[in-house]
């Protein structure tokens, strides 16, 4: 299967990635071994969580998704076949968040721990931390990729101008940079990313690994109206898309979909995978047939008349 490097971090991975946030949210461990058996099995080796999945549900603490990960690591022996990416600064509690270095230093030990290795591949700051200093965050990066405890580091949910300071500081202080972005981005959300985000990573060869890539499952077109809403536990989500540009989308997804003979998600994912910024998209399973459907994607060779056709349906 075709490899595609994150940035210049020197870390290679196939073009999809797993969402690890249903892991001990909507999945148990059981069901997250079948499916990370099958996604690694299929070729694919990148997994992505944070530390905070998945704190919001009523008695987890957080950290549930990586002891998952690290529970499977442990038991399939495949952590050299696959590349961990994680995320620190999301609240884990009151108070404890951010990207101050204490907060980094016990959050990365934290992370080891629940994942059962010694080292992470792609260590994310998941929101950007205003009140600690770039230079501090990105010290500590360094120290901990010096350490071998980190390969490379990635930010989430940055703006195009802060993640430009970020590159700057860098640059200037000889510290590492940010090889990669983990943005919102899919057919339905466009114009935040393509506008300021895009072009920066492009000009600066940073590796783009987008979440909410069938936006919370509307792209798969089972919510066609409010009565669907009730569906699964994410379908409150997708209120917001009900309208005409969403049902403009649907409509040329259901087209392609019958024109390749597969299904409206594997198109929505096609068609990010074929946008030339695009490193790999995450996506989420929680049965083994909605992840052969997203495996299978990667297969879905779109032409330039499809992609012109989803491009037109969903501009905002």
């Amino acid at each position: 299967m075709e490899k595609r490097k994150i940035g210049n971090s020197g870390l290679t991975v196939a073009p999809l990635a797993f969402g690890g946030n249903v892991f001990g949210w909507t999945i148990d461990q059981a069901t997250s071994f079948t499916l990370l058996d099958a996604f690694t099995e299929a070729g694919f080796n990148l997994i992505d969580t944070a530390d905070v999945y998945s704190n919001w549900v009523p008695g987890n603490q957080g950290g549930e998704s990586e002891t998952i990960i690290g529970n499977w690591l442990k038991q399939s022996g495949k952590r050299d076949k696959v590349v961990i990416a994680t995320k620190v600064g999301g609240e884990m509690s009151p108070g404890k968040k951010g990207l101050s270095k204490a907060h980094i230093r016990q959050s990365v030990e934290e992370s080891l721990q629940r994942l059962q290795t010694d080292y992470i591949d792609l260590y994310q700051s998941h929101y950007d931390d205003p009140a600690t200093p770039l230079e501090e965050t990105l010290e500590t990066y360094g120290e901990l990729i010096k350490e071998g405890k980190i390969r490379a580091i990635g930010a989430s949910n940055y703006s195009a101008e802060r993640l430009a300071e970020a590159l700057q500081v860098s640059k200037q202080n000889n510290l590492p940079r940010y090889d990669s972005l983990q943005p919102e981005y899919n057919l339905y959300s466009r114009a935040n990313f393509e506008k300021e985000l895009e072009p920066l990573c492009r000009e600066n060869n940073i590796g783009i690994i987008n979440y909410f890539s069938l936006a919370s499952g509307f792209l798969t077109g089972k919510y066609r109206s409010e009565a669907d809403l009730a569906k699964s536990k994410r379908g409150q989500g997708n209120k917001k898309y009900l309208n005409d540009r969403g049902f403009r989308i649907l409509s040329v997804l259901d087209k392609l979909a019958k024109q390749y003979a597969t299904d409206q998600a594997r198109i929505a994912i096609a068609w990010l995978i074929a946008r030339p910024s695009i490193t790999a998209p995450i996506a989420s399973a929680t049965r083994p047939d909605q992840l052969q459907s997203l495996i299978q994607a990667a297969n879905v060779p779109l032409d330039r008349e499809a992609i012109d056709l989803l491009d037109k349906a969903s501009a905002e």
